[in-house]
């Protein structure tokens, strides 16, 4: 993946993150496949339940860079939310914005911490959040992965075999029944 591509997803995320909270609450997990560095889409996880569920589904994210044959995937997530959806520990620094980039001969973790800014009063009362983001860390070559994330990017790597004149197409269906939010780019609509 080229420096300019990476840069547009790293700051597209931020901004996510930046809107999130003030509607309130951070973004769900994403994962974006590269085929030849051409981006596929954007595919959001499915309303999860807490526990197994959780776990499943942010796996269950790789189905689409499986089907298209992505040989680079970015997958972003949130620290406390994921560890509190899927039941882990909390792993420092959090709150953070995660990225990893991942072929399928390694990965690398990048991190972005911020602290919860309150900037004013919502229209219900609530304070609204932003993040206030703090030094990121050196990125992480191989960087350890928590379970459901590590699952994802791993079974990116795997074709899905799936006897079906268009896998991509019908798996890119299956996904939306089940409530994940795939966004295709031009390149690669249906």
């Amino acid at each position: 993946m080229d420096t300019q591509t990476w840069d547009a997803l790293a700051v597209s995320m931020k901004n996510a993150y930046v809107a999130g909270p003030g509607e309130g609450a951070v973004p769900r997990p994403v994962i974006m496949p590269l085929v030849r560095g051409e981006l596929v889409g954007l595919i959001w996880l499915r309303p999860v339940e807490t526990g197994k569920d959780a776990l499943t589904g942010i796996a269950q994210l790789s189905n689409i860079a499986a089907a298209a044959g992505a040989d680079e995937v970015v997958l972003a997530w949130e620290t406390q939310d994921v560890a509190a959806s899927c039941e882990l520990p909390v792993a420092d620094p959090a709150p953070c914005l995660n990225l990893v980039h991942a072929t399928k001969d390694g990965h690398t973790l990048h991190r972005f911490p911020y602290a919860e800014r309150a900037v004013a009063d919502s229209p219900v009362g609530r304070a609204t959040v932003e993040p206030q983001w703090l030094p990121a860390p050196e990125p992480q070559r191989d960087g350890e992965l928590i379970p459901p994330v590590r699952a994802a990017v791993d079974y990116s790597f795997i074709p899905l075999e799936i006897d079906h004149p268009s896998p991509f197409g019908v798996t890119v269906v299956l996904m939306e029944e089940d409530g994940y939010s795939v966004r295709l780019t031009e390149a690669f609509a249906l």
